[in-house]
């Protein structure tokens, strides 16, 4: 995170009003930050710096950005929300209430923001497998997308981690990229005929029992070894993760995550355009779409700030009806607070 684009928090127990306060500044929050400052909406991003996939080299299948490394594409997401007049807020999020008119956001140093409106983009925490080494090597030659990472492990030697309900289907996705792939069947529930079947079919050999660790040569990843002592050789490792929402501050709206259908995590489910069961309360990005990649993750939170943008147009536009119904005097400067880019070293501040 680059420090000369943030809002340096110093204010402790304070409060500050924005149309919306959006939580998480990854792909989906950034992106429906900008939506919502380009219809000139007072909008702060609070990130924890944290995202998802930082441990990749690079961002894949992104049209015009291919390969861009992840932290500074959003770098460049965040000073393109500045230049819009918006604001990011490092700090990470514990709380959520309502209150009149809207929302207040509790953050970890004791700082509150209201608004009237939420974008929650917090995404995903991936839990591994319990397997030695694994988690050193994820997100390099440990992977679990093939279309995030599979272009890069083509043609070689990989092994897939039964870990989940898709990891059938994984192995399967992964044959499309080499022809030499192994599936270990490791703890999981054994496999059903139909499922050999389908891996015996495409060439995927099968090895029983648990995988015990990660083996590595240097600085590269060099096989699985068994609970048994034997040590499979492989060049990289699929890996299906569960992918659980981060989300839990959202308890105290009445907002919980859920168990997603296909049984691979927990989300929280949203309506179309990202509206979820709470009023006033949207979401998008990888907290309620587990499979989004950055491009979909972009394009939900686009979607979703213009959702909310709609909202507010709406509300503003029926007590403005209801004003001039009852003769009450009212002017449109007043009635929407119009939030303007300011450029200069100034424009951080709170």
């Amino acid at each position: 995170m680059l420090v000369a684009e943030v809002i340096e928090v110093t204010e402790q127990n304070g409060a500050h009003d924005y149309d919306v306060v959006v939580i998480g500044g990854g792909a989906a929050g950034l992106s429906g930050a900008v939506s919502l400052a380009r219809s000139r909406r007072s909008v702060a991003v609070v990130d924890s710096g944290e995202p998802r996939n930082s441990p990749a080299e690079g961002v894949h299948v992104l049209l015009g950005r291919e390969g861009v490394d992840p932290l500074d594409l959003l770098a460049k997401g965040r000073e393109e929300l500045l230049g819009y007049g918006g604001e990011v807020i490092p700090g990470l999020v514990v709380g959520a209430a309502r209150q009149e008119g809207g929302f207040s956001v509790t953050l970890s140093g004791g700082w509150v923001l209201r608004s009237r409106r939420l974008l929650v983009t917090t995404g995903l925490t991936d839990e591994l497998p319990d397997v030695a080494g694994l988690r050193e090597r994820w997100g390099r030659d440990v992977i679990h997308c093939p279309y995030c990472h599979g272009w890069e492990v083509r043609g070689q030697r990989i092994g897939v981690l039964s870990s989940g309900p898709m990891s059938v289907h994984q192995a399967l996705l992964m044959r499309q990229l080499s022809e030499d792939v192994v599936f270990f069947a490791h703890t999981a529930q054994p496999l059903g005929g139909e499922d050999r079947e389908r891996l015996a079919a495409r060439g995927i050999a099968v090895v029983e029992g648990g995988v015990a660790a990660v083996e590595t040569d240097g600085d590269r990843l060099s096989g699985l070894r068994l609970a048994d002592g034997r040590v499979v050789e492989r060049d990289a490792v699929a890996v299906a993760t569960r992918m659980v929402a981060r989300a839990s501050f959202l308890a105290d709206l009445g907002l919980a995550v859920e168990e997603h259908p296909m049984g691979v995590g927990e989300h929280v489910p949203v309506e179309a355009g990202g509206r979820t069961r709470v009023p006033g309360v949207w979401a998008a990005g990888n907290v309620t779409d587990l499979a989004a990649q950055v491009g979909a993750a972009a394009a939900a939170g686009t979607l979703a700030g213009a959702q909310i943008n709609g909202d507010l147009v709406t509300e503003e536009t029926d007590r403005a009806v209801e004003r001039m119904r009852t003769g009450e005097p009212f002017s449109a400067a007043s009635e929407v607070r119009v939030h303007e880019a300011v450029a200069g070293p100034g424009r951080h501040g709170l």
